[in-house]
């Protein structure tokens, strides 16, 4: 696909979601920009925010579908990576906050909502941030978009409780959230991250170069799709369980429901969901670099390897500990990544996978839901008014 004449792609209904899939890599490096550029700004506003109270400050990572995975996928690495003696990193669905305020915010916790949303006019990102705003005495709010003329961005411009962080180029106009989730991730993981501003840089820089590897190595990818299948699912820990999730979706969105998917955490896995595995079953593991989270990504890989109980059983890994065997797609040559940032051209892989079988079944990419049942931006909700 990414080899393809434009007017190749245009006939696939995929020129779109291609070129936005392949380009993340450079607009990776633009968020770090973005990241540098900001950075007085944000230490300032982060410094207002912990001002509200005394102890750990509750920073809430929001946002509905793809926007939720970005939370799902950066907290479990912040946790660990970020100052935890500063913030405690919690993901929840704007879906959550919505329809159940009391079960997700605590009105007397001082708050920091991060808002994560590609267009911002989702029904959900602006009720959660209202809802916040009256539910909790002491909260900010820090938004994080990729659309300058969105609804969540113009409607924060002037209020002093929060900040907005743009990220344009990223602004898919693809049906499916590729380099919005990737580079919203990013984003997030280096605003709280703890490491030095040199050693994220390195980091990024070396995403980037991975990300250009998945690319140039879609021939591997496509190698995994060659048989008769018709079920996907993915599996990770940490991080990663928010990446398949993503992962999954991917699929589900661009297939048009027309391949069945699962996801879960490596260990989680055999608790019931391992019954969806049958013969005509991918099976993918993203192994995270830890070395002791990595056994049991490794366990799991072998399991159902040896087992044969599915079509194939494939790890996305990084040659840097003991390596899943069998078929995988794997990083040589590089310094072993944090799982915060590995995710980045981990989803590229995962990314290609749903492209090229959304091609497969016959599906277009950038339009899959012909019928309208799904939409770019959600519609159909009602907001119900809410009293604090």
């Amino acid at each position: 696909m990414f080899e393809k004449s434009k007017e190749e792609l245009v006939a696939l209904g995929a020129d779109i979601t291609t070129a936005e899939i392949a380009q993340q890599p450079d607009l990776w490096r633009d968020t770090l920009n973005i990241y540098r550029t900001n950075l007085d700004a944000i230490e300032a506003f982060l410094a207002d925010a912990r001002a509200m109270g005394e102890g750990r400050l509750s920073v809430v990572f929001t946002g509905a579908g793809t926007s939720d995975y970005v939370g799902d996928t950066a907290a479990p690495y912040l946790r660990h990576a970020g100052d935890v003696s500063l913030y405690d990193f919690k993901p929840v669905a704007t879906t959550d906050i919505v329809s159940a305020p009391r079960d997700f915010l605590n009105p007397d916790e001082p708050t920091l909502l991060v808002s994560f949303a590609r267009s911002g006019n989702s029904p959900e990102s602006l009720a959660a941030v209202e809802i916040a705003g009256k539910f909790v005495k002491n909260v900010r709010f820090l938004n994080i978009t990729c659309a300058p003329e969105g609804k969540l961005a113009v409607e924060s411009a002037d209020d002093p409780r929060a900040l907005t962080l743009l990220i344009p180029r990223a602004n898919d106009k693809g049906f499916a959230m590729t380099g919005s989730y990737s580079c919203m991730t990013l984003l997030s993981t280096l605003i709280f991250d703890s490491a030095t501003l040199d050693e994220k840089a390195a980091w990024v820089e070396q995403i980037a170069k991975m990300g250009e590897e998945v690319v140039a190595r879609e021939d591997e990818v496509a190698a995994f799709l060659a048989g008769d299948f018709n079920r996907v699912t993915y599996l990770g820990s940490g991080s990663f369980v928010g990446l398949a999730q993503e992962s999954q979706l991917k699929i589900l969105e661009l297939a048009h429901g027309l391949v069945a998917t699962s996801w879960d955490s490596s260990m989680g896995y055999r608790h019931g969901p391992k019954s969806f595995v049958d013969d005509k079953t991918l099976v993918f593991v993203f192994m995270n670099n830890d070395e002791y989270t990595r056994q049991y990504d490794l366990d799991i890989l072998n399991e159902i390897g040896g087992d044969k109980i599915a079509q194939k059983t494939i790890a996305v890994q990084q040659d840097c500990g003991p390596v899943f065997e069998g078929e995988s797609f794997t990083f040589a040559g590089y310094d072993a990544l944090p799982e915060g940032y590995l995710a980045l051209p981990f989803i590229m892989v995962a990314q290609t996978v749903s492209l090229l079988n959304s091609v497969r079944v016959g599906n277009t990419p950038d339009t899959p839901s012909p019928t309208g049942t799904v939409n770019r931006v959600v519609k159909g909700v009602t907001i119900h008014p809410f009293q604090a």
